[in-house]
């Protein structure tokens, strides 16, 4: 499981967010929950990564949900490039807002 998620690691390395992980192994359910928290300032972003086992082993990943800043209804996600292109979109998003708007330290 840890080298499906390396390039969101580098990813979030890159661009100086913090980040925690945990497993979660439900006992009523046949698939397992790898939960990862990340954010600036707080932890306040999740990616919620539903897998299971094939027949031979290997992990499947079945499910990516993100939400960010604790939305109630996450983004759903086949795979880790496609959620990866998604934060990559809304990062640049972010990045333009703070350079239109100036924070008030940068006005005084």
């Amino acid at each position: 499981m840890i080298t499906m998620l390396s390039r969101t690691k580098e990813f979030l390395r890159q661009h100086n967010y913090r980040y925690e992980k945990s497993y979660i192994r439900p006992l009523m359910a046949p698939e397992s929950v790898y939960v990862f928290k990340f954010g600036k300032d707080s932890l306040n972003n999740r990616v919620i990564i539903r897998y299971g086992h094939t027949w031979t082993g290997r992990q499947r990943i079945n499910e990516i949900d993100l939400r960010l800043h604790k939305q109630k209804h996450p983004r759903v996600f086949q795979n880790e490039a496609d959620m990866l292109d998604y934060l990559e979109t809304r990062l640049a998003q972010r990045k333009q807002k703070n350079a239109d708007h100036p924070s008030k330290t940068d006005k005084v």
